[in-house]
């Protein structure tokens, strides 16, 4: 038994030795924002380069008489602030579908489309010790299509990712 107690400490020093020492290239979490960006997204960051990533974003909105999914892609520059205390700011844009349909007094309404954005970001962000990320960001979003949206529309989000 103390060999198979010692052989498991052991493995975990060394893992949390290497994880420590090598920067996570990949985080996955939610971002909850406001209802401008769909609200909750389930969203992925990808390290490309020292001080540069690239964020996937997936929001869906299924409530009142409106349904919509939009996938956003943003590249995103990285500065760091101090220990695990970045900012970063990118651009980016993003593309979607909706669907309404009511009823009327008995009269059904509905329509359908797709859209596409331009977006911006900009927020701060604290990684742990441990694999964790939280984040608070800013995100302008120009849309173009006005069947949808129209306009300048900004999304507050904060973020809880884990890094692997």
């Amino acid at each position: 038994m103390k060999k198979v107690l010692l052989s498991a400490a052991f493995v975990l020093a060394i893992s949390v030795t290497t994880f420590a020492q090598s920067t996570p290239k990949n985080a996955i979490g939610l971002r909850f924002g406001g209802n401008s960006g769909l609200g909750t997204e389930i969203t992925y960051q990808r390290k490309l380069a020292k001080n540069n990533r690239l964020e996937l974003d997936l929001g869906w909105r299924t409530r009142h008489d409106v349904d919509a999914f939009k996938v956003t892609g943003i590249y995103q520059w990285m500065w760091n602030i101090d220990q695990g205390f970045n900012w970063y700011a990118g651009a980016g844009a993003a593309v979607g579908t909706w669907n309404y349909s009511e009823n009327i007094r008995g009269k059904r309404y509905s329509d359908n489309g797709t859209f596409g954005l331009v977006t911006g970001t900009i927020g701060v962000e604290y990684n742990f010790d441990f694999p964790l990320q939280i984040s608070l960001d800013l995100r302008p979003e120009i849309y173009l299509n006005d069947s949808y949206r129209n306009g300048l529309y900004t999304d507050l989000g904060l973020a809880v990712r884990y890094r692997f």
